[in-house]
């Protein structure tokens, strides 16, 4: 039985258990082909938002989706196609049980650009399925966890004897992801009267490993910026000038020095005021995660880790603020030597943020710590790209949080399932803000699936286990309630 669970069920709760999960497992069986034959045709569909020449096929890859929501029958299905952004799919499943909660579930149908194509063992737009393995791009990230949902209401339908799913099912699917959601606000606002709902299910994360069932618990926020400094206003002769004049290169290196200090803490003012700590059962939590250091630099190519002293590297990746360099220059780049004083100096930067962290507030920060590193004779500009993304958390414990991790752990045969953060950064922030409600993660994902690389693959049993767990997940919010699922 589900974790939570096992150890409070009588007999007959097993037994009704029991046959829940093979009622599910066996349809999701038998309609395993079908699950294949529709991402094979979804992921031909080259929707690589970021390429303008590719919005005909992001077009393409919305229609496409919203025939298939309407095939497994969902009623209400339209592409949401009428503002600056990129067409999205809404559609609508409402229950036929009064007072049925609301859910709403979150992904995306644009892709990553494939480039360097020469990387590809095989045509990034032509799946290939070699055993339990299917290669392509967006396999993953996101097409095949939002058609295990397609398949999972069909399993939860057969599986009950319903008509109608036991909750108001709505699928709200982006189109702009993988470019960095520029318009996401605005579909929000403009649609915001079909955003009511009692929790939102987000379907575009993963788990640890193929044995180890879990689910996101945060996803950190972000904030960047280019730092231009500015000195002498021409390239001067280093042997006439050097050691006389301000140098921007020299100068904005330095800055860059500051931003840590010896223990790895970001010196920014003010980075860590707001940061929700890691509770003590957080951190037993994260130590039962299988991690592997090693396996780690292995996977990052590097020869050491490095990062805030006193952390856990999934600690460090997924729970706690970052700042990075992500590039800088200055001066001549060519090969030998031009012996100058270069005129300008640059500096790309991110943070990475967690719960609390207000982006406005580093934002100012960041200005400041900027200031007070800009020495006599440089002038400095710091253009920030955007207003930035919130955090999001997800509190353990919460009626919703629970239900979750039941129905992931009935597709694991009972197995616990642990909490882990995502490193990364997306729209979830701003979709818990613009619905008020609960959020939680359904994703499959595995960490070697090359998301965003050459090569991108998903384990396609993991796909029939996302089915059986978004299956079992609508039962069980119907049985929590709308009331209880909107505890924080």
């Amino acid at each position: 039985m589900p974790f939570t669970a096992l150890r409070v069920a009588g007999p007959s709760q097993r037994r009704r258990y029991r046959r829940t999960v093979t009622s599910v497992r066996d349809f999701v069986n038998d309609h395993r082909q079908r699950l294949l034959d529709d991402l094979d045709q979804w992921l031909r569909i080259p929707g690589i938002s970021a390429q303008p020449e590719r919005h005909a096929d992001v077009r393409r890859g919305a229609d496409w989706f919203a025939d298939a929501a309407r095939r497994t029958g969902f009623p209400v299905v339209e592409v949401l196609d009428d503002g600056p952004w990129l067409p999205a799919v809404y559609a609508e499943w409402r229950s036929e049980d009064a007072g049925a909660p609301t859910v709403l579930v979150y992904g995306h149908h644009d892709v990553q650009p494939v480039d360097p194509l020469d990387l590809w063992h095989t045509d990034p737009f032509s799946p290939t399925l070699d055993g339990d393995v299917l290669r392509a791009r967006g396999a993953s990230d996101d097409k095949g966890q939002l058609l295990f949902h397609l398949l999972g209401v069909q399993a939860h339908l057969a599986a009950t004897g319903r008509s109608t799913p036991a909750v108001t099912l709505k699928l709200l699917v982006e189109g702009e992801e993988e470019s960095g959601s520029p318009h996401f606000a605005d579909l929000l606002e403009a649609h915001k009267d079909k955003l009511g709902c009692d929790v939102v299910v987000v379907t575009d994360t993963g788990i640890v490993a193929p044995d180890v069932p879990s689910t996101v618990t945060g996803m950190r926020g972000m904030v960047a910026a280019t730092v231009h400094f500015h000195g002498p206003d021409l390239d001067l002769h280093s042997g006439v000038f050097g050691g006389a004049v301000p140098n921007p290169a020299t100068a904005i290196a330095r800055m860059v020095g500051a931003l840590h200090d010896d223990r790895g803490r970001v010196q920014v003012p003010g980075f860590y005021d707001d940061v929700v700590e890691l509770t003590d059962t957080e951190r037993e939590l994260f130590a039962k995660v299988p991690s592997d250091d090693a396996e780690f630099m292995k996977v990052a190519q590097s020869r050491a880790l490095h990062g805030e002293n006193g952390f856990t590297t999934l600690e460090r990746i997924g729970a706690r603020p970052t700042a990075e360099v992500n590039g800088i220059g200055g001066g001549y780049q060519g090969d030998g030597h031009k012996t100058v004083i270069p005129s300008d100096a640059f500096v790309k930067l991110s943070f990475r943020l967690v719960a609390n962290q207000d982006p406005a507030k580093i934002i100012s920060g960041v200005d400041r710590f900027v200031g007070e590193h800009t020495p006599d004779g440089i002038v400095a500009d710091v253009a920030w790209e955007g207003s930035g993304v919130k955090a999001c958390l997800v509190p353990l414990g919460t009626p919703a949080y629970e239900a979750l991790t039941d129905a992931i752990s009935a597709a694991f045969d009972g197995a616990q399932v642990l909490p882990t953060r995502e490193g990364g950064s997306g729209p979830e922030a701003a979709l818990q803000e613009a619905t008020g409600v609960p959020l939680v993660f359904l994703g499959f994902m595995l960490p070697d699936d090359q998301i965003h690389a050459p090569n991108e693959k998903v384990s396609v049993p993991l796909l029939y286990k996302g089915a059986e767990a978004a299956a079992h997940l609508w039962a069980g919010f119907a049985a929590v309630g709308a009331t209880a699922l909107r505890e924080r």
